[in-house]
């Protein structure tokens, strides 16, 4: 590398600098005079509020195993069943079409056998089951209380939140098997 060649790789960089300060034009001056005038700072300064008072911390603990689970079912408890009058009898069979919730079982006719009627009851895997008046039937204890041609009345057995037994009434009507297949 000639000795030209360093001297300009050195001047270069000073020529380009004097070039950048020769170009400013000045064109913040007036900010500048008005950032560094007194001027009226009357209603340039705003009262700010003190910060408001923080309370020290409190640390609470959390045990868990005081809370119940809400995504577990609850059990059916005799001891607190037997508060009011209606429980169901726990330990009686279950028939088997408690097995199944009662919007999921269809009425599909009716037989008489003198003056006895009975229900033809359809679960979801289609079997049929003839059922008559005090067999069991849903899940929430329903006893069958009355069958008649366009349907059958339950009367079920349903906890409330405190744990006390209600009754409620239900109803299973007859479905014609075409609306079924739709």
């Amino acid at each position: 590398m000639s000795a030209t060649d360093r001297l300009l790789r050195r001047l270069t960089p000073l020529a380009i600098g004097l070039a950048m300060v020769g170009c400013g034009s000045g064109q913040y001056d007036d900010l500048r005079q008005f950032v560094n005038e007194p001027g009226d700072t009357s209603g340039a300064r705003a009262r700010v509020d003190p910060l408001p008072r923080v309370e020290p911390y409190q640390a609470a603990t959390f045990v868990a195993a005081e809370i119940e689970d809400p995504f577990r079912p609850r059990k059916v408890e005799p001891a607190r069943a037997a508060k009011g009058n209606l429980q169901p009898d726990l330990n009686r069979r279950r028939e088997p079409l408690e097995a199944f919730p009662l919007d999921n079982l269809r009425m599909v006719g009716t037989l008489q056998q003198g003056k006895q009627m009975f229900a033809l009851i359809r679960t979801p895997d289609n079997n049929l089951f003839r059922v008559r008046v005090n067999n069991y039937m849903g899940q929430n204890f329903g006893l069958i209380q009355e069958i008649s041609d366009s349907g059958v009345k339950l009367k079920e057995l349903v906890q409330d939140g405190n744990g006390e037994w209600t009754e409620r009434v239900s109803s299973l009507m007859l479905q014609d098997e075409t609306e079924t297949k739709r």
